[in-house]
């Protein structure tokens, strides 16, 4: 929104920051994370009086948990609101990505949102996984279409390999089943990742920091050229929609650090994780949220791996998954989980971006 004041340069010179995309940035960065402070405590003291009574610790947990109970969860919605405020204000938004993120966003978010209001209305364990399943789908299914739809790029449809120059795979119909697999798995992911207090907003704020560099990168033609990778027209603006998250994920953690007042819930989890896959997929570089989203695959493995292991053979590998609470088993500190596995996802933060320059 704040981009229309570039056009009164003559008014004053000041007005051309707002062309700027690392201005544009730093200021959806900063409206996010103060917006998170400002609100945080009032939106707790609303969800802890909505949700008195109500059981907001996950089942299938360390009994350590079990002091956790009372804490509000859904705190996820001050990260949508946030976020959402700094967007709709420092990005372009006659961009198309724009707002095809946001729906996907948005999307995610209300299908956490209905998942977590049946966990506490009804005291159920949510949403059924077929029902909830069909909605993401669906979803990440018309955010693909729409996408496809409104771009104009021949490699829309192209798989590209980050460590070979102009390695592309075209895949045609089946690049949107994959998109579409990306997505879902991805939020999914974080959610499975967002069992400790502050576990999953670190990665998520390392991935995002990560994927609003490539996005700018892949939205500067001369970047781009000079690193051999695809120049993605107007892609600065998920850049800038990076950093809107990123402020949103450090406001929020001003709240939910050791020992939490709040929980992300699924309406954060979900819709974060999407948020995050959908810039990876129109910056193409999909591949490469595998890698900087390492931590997260790692955790979504671990339960893959204890289910199937369990129901060929009647044995489980880790004492419980997914694997951080494995390691709580084991005896290790919450605070001790928290912080390693946050290095981690600095590692492949690292590790992703490292990829930019090995072709």
């Amino acid at each position: 929104m704040v981009t229309y004041l570039a056009t009164y340069t003559d008014l004053s010179i000041l007005f051309n920051l707002f062309r700027y995309l690392s201005f544009r940035g730093g200021g959806a960065l900063a409206t996010s994370l103060l917006l998170s402070l400002f609100f945080g405590n009032w939106l707790i003291a609303k969800l802890k009086a909505m949700q008195r009574g109500a059981t907001t610790v996950r089942e299938y947990v360390p009994d350590t948990h079990l002091a956790k109970h009372g804490t509000p969860t859904m705190g996820g919605l001050l990260m949508l609101a946030s976020s959402s405020v700094a967007i709709l204000l420092w990005t372009d938004l006659r961009v198309v990505n724009v707002w095809i993120v946001l729906g996907i966003f948005w999307g995610f978010a209300v299908v956490g949102f209905l998942d977590d209001m049946r966990k506490i209305r009804h005291k159920s364990k949510g949403i059924s996984v077929r029902s909830r399943i069909i909605m993401e789908v669906s979803l990440a299914a018309i955010g693909c279409f729409l996408y496809l739809h409104y771009t104009d790029l021949g490699f829309a449809t192209s798989l590209p390999f980050p460590f070979f120059k102009n390695a592309l795979i075209e895949l045609n119909y089946f690049y949107i089943m994959l998109a579409i697999v990306m997505i879902v798995s991805s939020a999914n992911a974080v959610n499975i990742t967002d069992g400790l207090d502050g576990l999953a907003t670190g990665p998520l704020t390392a991935a995002l920091g990560c994927f609003g560099l490539i996005a700018y990168i892949c939205g500067n033609a001369i970047y781009a050229q000079h690193l051999q990778i695809l120049y993605i027209p107007e892609a600065g603006e998920l850049g800038v929609i990076c950093a809107a998250l990123v402020g949103s994920c450090l406001g929020f953690l001003w709240f939910n650090a050791p020992p939490a007042r709040i929980f992300m819930g699924d309406t954060g989890s979900l819709s974060m994780g999407a948020a995050l896959a959908s810039i990876a997929v129109i910056t193409k570089h999909e591949i490469v949220l595998g890698i900087v989203g390492g931590l997260f695959v790692i955790e979504t493995v671990s339960v893959l791996l204890q289910i199937a292991s369990f129901q060929l053979f009647g044995k489980r590998i880790f004492a419980i998954a997914p694997l951080h609470h494995h390691f709580e088993k084991r005896g290790w500190a919450e605070a001790t989980i928290v912080i390693r596995f946050w290095i981690i996802s600095i590692i492949f933060a690292l590790l992703a971006l490292a990829t930019l320059k090995i072709r």
